[in-house]
C-alpha cells in the first residue's frame, strides 16, 4: 500500500513542485496520474519511488508510507526491490550497451543466481516481443524499441509496484495493447499499479481510478465509470485525451506503403502533377551497416498540407525523416523539392527537422535564445517570437533553461524553434509524444497555421488524434516500405 499524507515538495532554485498531495493507493489497484503536461505528475512519481529528494534534491514537507513504513527510512535499495520504475525518457535508465544485457542489470545488481537471472531475462524479453532484438546495441533502437526494453528490465525484477511515467509516450497502437496484456498480467497477480498517463484510451479496463493533478495539486478523483461519463466538454476543459478510443484513422493493408487523405474537410489534394509538390520522393532506398532500413519508399507531400506518416515501432520511420532531411544519406532513389532533385547537404539548408529526442537538440541557455538561435533578432521576429510562445503555452518559460522543462514543454519548444526556422518544409518526429490534449490541441493549431501559411509538414506519429485532428494524408510505413 502507498500513503501520501500532505504531501509538499518543491526543487531546490525553482518553483516547480507539488503542494498539498494526499494520495493512497491500495495494493493490487491501478491509479492513473492524468492532467495537463508539467502538472506535477512526474514529481509524484519521484517522490514515490524514491529519488525525490533523494536524487532530486529539494525541500520535502508531509508523510510518504510504503506498505506502512515511511519511506524516507527506506534505503533507496530497498525500495527498489519493492517499487519498479519506468522513465519517460527510457535511455535515462539505461546501463548496458545490448537489449539481452540491459534487462538483466537489475537483476545482476541484487544478487540473483545465474539461472534464475537467465530465466528471468528470456521470460521478459518474450512478454515484451523483444526477442528478435536480444543482441541488438540499444543505439540503434527504434523510441518505442527503447521503451519497450525499460519496461522488460523493470518486468524482469519483478517489484510489487509498479511505477510508469508514461509508458506509452513512444509507442505505437499495437504496442500499447501489448503494455495493456502486460499489466492485465501483473494486476491479475495482486501488483499495484501508479501510472502517470495523457493517453487514457489503452487504459480501459485496468485503470481503477484517475487523479488529475493540475498545478502541482490534485484537483480531483474518478474511478473509471465515472471517466468514462465525461461530456466531451468536460474532457476537453480539462485538457484530456479520450478516454475510450474509437475507430483509429490508421490502416495497414500488407507490406506496402499506403498513402490517403484523412481529413475529410480538407480541400481537394492538387494533382501529382501540380506546381504545389514540394517535395516527391521516388523508390527511396537506406542501408545502414549491412542492414536494409527501409526500400521503395515514392510519395509526394504537397504545399500547404500536413502529411501524416504512421506506422509500427521499428518500421523506419524516423529514418525516413532522416534521408528526407539530409541527415542520412540515401543509398537509392530520388529526393526532389520543388521540382528539383536534391542532394543531402542541400536538403539540410531546406528542411527542418525536430528529433522526438528534445534533449540532443538544445544550445543555449533560456527559451528565447533557443527560438532565436536561427534568425536574425529584429522586432518583427522578437514579437512573432512572444506570440508563439503565447499559443504554445511556453511564455511563463521565456527564461528557462532548455532542460529545466518537462517533456511536453521540450517538446513545444523543439516545434516551435522548427515554425521560427524560416525552413518551407518541416519534419517533427512525434511532436505530441507525452502531451496532454490541451497541448496536442495547441500544436495541432499551430501546425494548421502554418500550413495555411504554405508550408509543407511531415509530422511521425502514432498519436491518431491528432492525425485525425489536423493531418490532410496520412502515409503509413510497414516492414520499411
Amino acid at each position: 500500500m502507498i500513503r501520501m499524507e500532505n504531501v509538499s515538495f518543491h526543487y531546490i532554485d525553482s518553483e516547480e513542485g507539488v503542494s498539498g498531495i494526499s494520495l493512497n493507493v491500495r495494493n493490487g489497484e491501478c491509479v492513473v496520474l492524468t492532467g495537463p503536461s508539467g502538472g506535477g505528475k512526474t514529481t509524484i512519481m519521484r517522490l514515490l519511488n524514491g529519488l525525490a529528494p533523494s536524487y532530486y534534491p529539494g525541500a520535502l514537507t508531509g508523510r510518504i508510507f510504503l506498505n506502512k513504513t515511511p519511506l524516507p527510512q527506506l534505503p533507496l535499495y530497498a525500495v527498489g526491490q519493492q517499487v519498479g520504475s519506468v522513465f519517460q525518457d527510457p535511455r535515462s535508465q539505461f546501463f548496458s550497451s545490448e537489449l539481452a544485457g540491459e534487462v538483466a542489470f537489475a537483476c545482476e545488481n541484487y544478487g540473483l543466481l545465474k539461472d534464475e537471472i537467465r530465466s528471468r531475462t528470456d521470460y521478459a524479453i518474450d512478454a515484451l516481443s523483444l526477442d528478435h532484438l536480444r543482441e541488438r546495441n540499444l543505439d540503434v533502437l527504434s523510441s518505442g524499441e527503447k521503451q519497450r526494453t525499460a519496461i522488460a528490465s523493470v518486468y524482469a525484477l519483478r517489484p510489487n509496484i509498479y511505477i510508469c511515467d508514461e509508458p506509452t509516450s513512444n509507442l505505437d497502437y499495437e504496442g500499447a495493447e501489448e503494455l495493456a496484456v502486460i499489466l492485465r498480467r501483473l494486476k491479475a497477480e495482486g501488483c499495484t499499479l501508479v501510472i502517470a498517463e495523457h493517453r487514457l484510451s489503452w487504459l480501459h479496463g485496468i485503470a481503477d481510478r484517475f487523479v488529475y493533478v493540475c498545478d502541482g495539486r490534485i484537483r480531483w478523483e474518478r474511478n473509471a465509470d465515472e471517466m468514462e461519463r465525461l461530456s466531451d466538454k468536460q474532457r476537453k476543459e480539462a485538457g484530456l485525451r479520450v478516454v475510450r478510443e474509437g475507430e483509429t484513422a490508421g490502416v495497414y493493408k500488407g507490406d506496402v506503403l499506403v498513402l490517403r487523405e484523412v481529413n475529410e474537410t480538407k480541400s481537394d489534394p492538387p494533382a501529382p502533377c501540380s506546381p504545389a509538390a514540394a517535395l516527391r520522393v521516388q523508390n527511396l532506398y537506406c542501408r545502414k551497416k549491412g542492414r536494409e532500413i527501409f526500400r521503395n519508399i515514392s510519395f509526394t507531400a504537397y504545399t500547404g498540407q500536413i502529411t501524416a506518416i504512421t506506422g509500427r515501432n521499428g518500421a523506419g520511420k524516423t529514418s525516413l525523416a532522416l534521408v528526407l532531411s539530409g541527415l542520412w544519406r540515401e543509398s537509392g532513389g530520388q529526393i526532389e523539392i520543388g521540382g528539383k532533385k536534391r542532394r543531402a547537404g542541400q536538403r539540410r539548408r531546406q528542411i527542418w527537422f525536430s528529433s522526438n529526442d528534445t534533449g540532443t537538440q538544445f544550445f543555449t541557455n533560456s527559451v528565447t535564445e533557443e527560438l532565436l538561435l536561427h534568425s536574425e533578432r529584429s522586432e518583427e521576429r522578437l514579437e512573432r517570437t512572444r506570440e508563439l510562445l503565447n499559443d504554445l503555452g511556453l511564455y511563463a518559460y521565456k527564461d528557462a533553461h532548455p532542460t529545466t522543462l518537462s517533456g511536453g514543454q521540450k517538446q513545444r519548444l523543439s516545434i516551435a524553434c522548427g515554425v521560427l526556422s524560416d525552413r518551407k518544409i518541416l519534419i517533427f518526429d512525434e511532436p505530441t509524444s507525452g502531451l496532454d490534449g490541451g497541448s496536442m490541441n495547441q500544436i495541432a493549431d499551430v501546425l494548421r497555421s502554418e500550413a495555411k501559411a504554405g508550408k509543407t509538414i511531415l509530422v511521425i506519429t502514432h498519436d491518431q488524434e491528432l492525425v485525425r485532428c489536423c493531418c490532410d494524408y496520412e502515409m503509413v510505413v510497414f516492414a520499411g516500405q
